[in-house]
């Protein structure tokens, strides 16, 4: 009897993350998502600029490399010739709270029927570790060694409340990937998410809150307990969103 088998959402290609990043276990809750729904031979992604570039080797469907930032204008184009197709990018906080965040506002504000896998690491994980648009306050990073100061490089960006705000948006939530409890509440989300937009209802993003081992300069088990015990704290998770409640 088998008990476990790998989700046909997924290619065989081994993964190119770091040890204790959870990319790979997003993709797995993306890939399965897809499988489950039965959209794997009509989604298309986007794969955006970061750590997750290779995106498109790793999902078992249609993907095109989007310009830094551009994912959503990318499915934007993508879902109005095939309407019908269920369109999704992959983007980190770089790529969509920094260079993309003007196409993914706008995007939202016209009620763009894309799905968005948005990843939140709070750090720019591909080009060594500099100060993102989502870095908590004090942390130290390349570009901010003594820690993100406010008063100098503002506040981090809390996109889900900010989307929550734009009237496009049907479905935001923002959750976290620490713990197969929370691997649940995060399928659960991009599932909902995928469902609103196969149902037409407008744009949906779910944000989650992720590791970045390597330029937090951390155990992958002590990254997973800082996301936790920290990055919850000023990012509050929950539902921020959802016209149909």
């Amino acid at each position: 009897m088998i008990k476990y088998e790998k989700t046909k959402g997924l290619t065989d290609k081994l993964t190119h993350y770091c040890p204790g990043c959870t990319h790979g276990i997003i993709h797995k809750v993306v890939g399965e998502v897809l499988e489950e729904l039965n959209l794997m031979d009509t989604a298309i992604g986007v794969a955006s600029v970061g750590c997750s570039v290779f995106s498109y080797e790793y999902f078992n469907c249609d993907m095109q490399q989007a310009p830094h930032g551009r994912a959503c204008a990318t499915a934007t184009g993508i879902k109005r010739v095939l309407p019908d197709n269920p369109v999704f990018t992959y983007q980190g906080d770089g790529d969509l709270a920094s260079i993309g965040i003007a196409e993914t506002i706008h995007a939202a504000n016209r009620g763009e029927n894309i799905t968005v896998i948005f990843v939140n690491n709070a750090i720019y994980g591909m080009t060594g570790g500099q100060m993102a648009p989502t870095t908590l306050p004090g942390q130290k990073t390349t570009t901010s060694q003594s820690g993100r100061n406010p008063a100098l490089q503002g506040n981090p960006i809390l996109i889900s409340e900010m989307f929550a705000q734009i009237r496009g948006a049907a479905y935001v939530e923002r959750v976290m990937m620490t713990s197969p409890q929370n691997y649940r509440k995060v399928k659960a989300a991009v599932k909902k998410a995928f469902t609103y937009q196969m149902e037409k209802r407008g744009f949906t993003i779910v944000e989650i809150l992720s590791t970045c081992p390597v330029n937090w300069g951390m155990e992958p088990i002590d990254a997973m307990k800082w996301v936790e015990s920290d990055m919850v704290k000023y990012f509050p998770l929950g539902v921020y969103k959802d016209v149909a409640k």
